[in-house]
C-alpha cells in the first residue's frame, strides 16, 4: 500500500517493514507532549510505535476511523518523521488528512475546518536541530495534558512488537494556508503600519509575511527564508540574539514596530520603534487593558512567570477584570482559557491565547500580530515607545534556563520549594528581602513585601529548570535576586549552566 504526496510528488510506500528494533525513549513523553533528539532518542520504528499508539488512544475516545489532521515544520528531517508518524496513525485505523507544511495554529484552525477528531503537529518548535516532537489533541483548540501523555506511552510500553500493518486511509490536501489566513484578517487597517516580521527561518516565514501584508501592513522581512540549518540563530522570540537583530531592522528601518515569531508560528515577541524590547507579559497587559474597555468583566489567565503589574492594573480593576494566574505552558493555559472562559490568556514566553469573539482560544503568533496591529493603529498617533511609557517600570530578567537532567529536574524543584517555604516559616530574608506570599501551582513563586518576586520551575520540554525575577525597584535588586536564586541551584549540585544569565 502507497500513499502519494502531492505537495512532492513522493510515494511513501507503507508496507515495507523498518528494520532493528523500537527505540523511543520513555524521557521524550513529557507534561503536554513529546520531545525527542531524532533519531539518537527515537527512530523510524519508534515513530510509528507512537503514531500507532497515539491512533489507538484517540479510536479509543472517538471511535473506530476517526480522523486527524496532521502537519509539519521545516526543518530536514520533520517531513520524514511525519511519514512514519502516518504509518502508526493508519495502523490504528485513522483516517489521516495531511496539510503538509503548516505552522501549529494552522493545525489547530485546521481541526476546525475539517471538524476533524484530532490532530498532530510534528514540530520541536523552537528547540535547537536535532529535536523533534509532537503536539497532540482531541479537543478543539486544546492540546493533551500530562493524563493524556501517560495513557499514550503506556500504550506504546504494551506494544513494544508493533509492526505496520496499515487499514486507514491518507489524503494529503493542498492550500489550507489560504483558508487560515482568511480567517486571521478581520478587516485592514486604515494608516499604514511599518513592520518588520523576523522569522529566524523557520516556518512562520512562509505565512506571517503575506498575512501582515493582507491585513495592509508594509512589511520589512528578517530572515524569512525557508532554511533549515537556521544558520542566523533559532527562532525563538526570548532568546536575546534574535531580539537585538529585529531591534536593529527596527531602527535601520525606521519602522513602527519589530515582530518575531517562533518556529512552529504560535508565539511572538515584540520591539518598539525605538527598538526596545517589550516582554510578552506586558504586551498581553497593553492588551488586556484595551481589551477591558471593550469587553469588561471579562477574565484573563497569565502564567506563574508574569508581571506582577496585572494585579495592580488600575483599568483591569475599574472595568471589574478578573485575573487568574496559572501554570506555564500552552496546553495547561489553552484548557484554563476555556475552563473559565476568559477572553484572552497571555503567557510570558509569547503564547496568547485569544478566545471567542476574538478568535478560536488556541496560542497563534499571527493572530497576536493582528490583535498587536489593530492595538497600534487604534493608539495613533501614539508610537509604541510612547505607549508603553504609560507601563509603570519594573525591572525584569530574561527567562532564564539552567541545565538540569529530565530525570532529575522536578524532584530538585521539590527540594527548593521546601527549601523557600523554610525560610518564610522561619521569618528569614531571602536575597536580604521578607517573603511575603508563596505561589507552587507550577513550580514556586515567592513574592517580597516590596511585590518584587522569582520564580523556580522545571521547564516542561527541556532537560532544564526555568528561572525568572522581577524587581519593583531595580536592576541591582534583580542580580541580588539572581545571586540569591544561584546560592541554592549550586547547593544542589545538579543544576548547570545558564542559557540565559545576568
Amino acid at each position: 500500500m502507497t500513499i502519494f504526496d502531492e505537495q512532492k510528488g513522493l510515494e511513501i510506500d507503507l508496507s515495507t517493514i523498518v528494520d532493528g528494533d523500537v527505540k523511543i525513549s520513555p524521557l521524550g513523553f513529557r507534561e503536554y507532549d513529546v520531545r525527542w533528539l531524532y533519531p539518537k532518542d527515537i527512530n523510524k520504528k519508534g515513530l510509528e510505535l507512537f503514531g500507532y499508539s497515539l491512533g489507538k488512544f484517540i479510536s479509543d475516545k472517538k471511535g473506530a476511523s476517526a480522523s486527524i489532521v496532521v502537519g509539519q515544520d521545516y526543518r530536514s528531517y520533520s517531513e520524514e518523521v511525519k511519514n512514519y508518524l502516518v504509518r502508526g496513525l493508519m495502523s490504528a485505523n485513522m483516517n489521516v488528512i495531511d496539510i503538509g507544511l503548516s505552522l501549529s495554529p494552522m493545525v489547530y484552525f485546521a481541526q476546525h475546518h475539517f471538524d476533524a477528531d484530532s490532530l498532530a503537529m510534528v514540530t520541536a518548535s523552537h528547540n535547537e536541530n536535532g529535536w523533534t516532537g509532537i503536539k497532540c489533541g482531541i479537543e478543539k483548540s486544546l492540546t493533551f495534558g500530562p493524563d493524556e501523555v501517560s495513557e499514550i506511552k503506556k500504550i506504546s510500553e504494551d506494544y513494544k512488537q508493533f509492526q505496520v500493518r496499515p487499514s486507514g486511509t491518507y489524503k494529503f490536501i493542498k492550500d489550507v494556508h489560504v483558508a487560515y489566513l482568511d480567517y486571521l484578517v478581520n478587516k485592514k487597517i486604515e494608516k499604514k503600519i511599518k513592520v518588520v516580521a523576523a522569522c529566524g527561518n523557520g516556518t512562520a516565514g512562509a505565512f506571517a509575511p503575506t498575512l501582515l501584508r493582507k491585513i495592509g501592513c508594509e512589511v520589512i522581512e528578517l530572515h524569512c527564508d525557508l532554511n533549515f540549518e537556521f544558520p542566523n540563530y533559532n527562532p525563538n522570540p526570548e532568546d536575546l540574539v534574535m531580539l537585538e537583530d529585529l531591534a536593529s531592522a527596527v531602527k535601520k528601518h525606521d519602522a513602527d514596530v519589530g515582530f518575531a515569531f517562533d518556529g512552529d508560528g504560535d508565539r511572538l515577541g515584540v520591539v518598539d520603534d525605538k527598538g526596545e524590547e517589550i516582554f510578552s507579559d506586558k504586551i498581553g497587559l497593553l492588551l488586556s487593558e484595551s481589551l477591558a474597555e471593550e469587553y469588561p468583566n471579562s477574565k484573563f489567565v497569565i502564567d506563574v512567570k508574569s508581571t506582577g503589574l496585572y494585579q495592580n492594573s488600575k483599568i483591569l480593576k475599574n472595568k471589574n477584570c478578573e485575573i487568574d494566574m496559572w501554570k506555564t505552558g500552552h496546553s495547561y493555559m489553552k484548557r484554563r482559557v476555556k475552563e473559565i472562559n476568559a477572553l484572552c490568556g497571555f503567557e510570558k514566553s509569547g503564547h496568547f491565547f485569544i478566545n471567542q469573539p476574538l478568535g478560536l482560544g488556541f496560542d497563534d503568533g499571527l493572530k497576536s500580530a493582528c490583535l498587536m496591529i489593530n492595538y497600534l493603529q487604534k493608539n495613533l498617533p501614539l508610537k509604541l515607545s510612547e505607549i508603553r511609557t504609560k507601563i509603570p517600570r519594573t525591572y525584569q530578567s530574561p527567562t532564564m534556563a539552567p541545565f538540569c537532567k529530565d530525570e532529575e529536574k522536578y524532584e530538585v524543584v521539590d527540594d527548593l520549594v521546601d527549601k523557600i517555604q523554610k525560610i518564610q516559616k522561619n521569618d528569614q530574608t531571602f536575597a536580604k528581602l521578607k517573603i511575603k506570599s508563596i505561589n507552587t501551582i507550577n513550580g514556586i513563586r515567592f513574592e517580597f513585601e516590596n511585590n518584587s518576586w522569582g520564580l523556580i520551575r522545571a521547564s516542561s520540554n527541556k532537560p532544564s529548570l526555568v528561572i525568572v525575577i522581577e524587581s519593583f525597584e531595580s536592576e541591582k535588586e534583580v542580580k541580588e535576586i539572581f545571586n540569591a536564586i544561584n546560592q541554592l541551584l549550586e547547593s544542589t549540585g545538579k543544576v548547570g549552566k545558564y542559557d540565559q544569565s545576568l
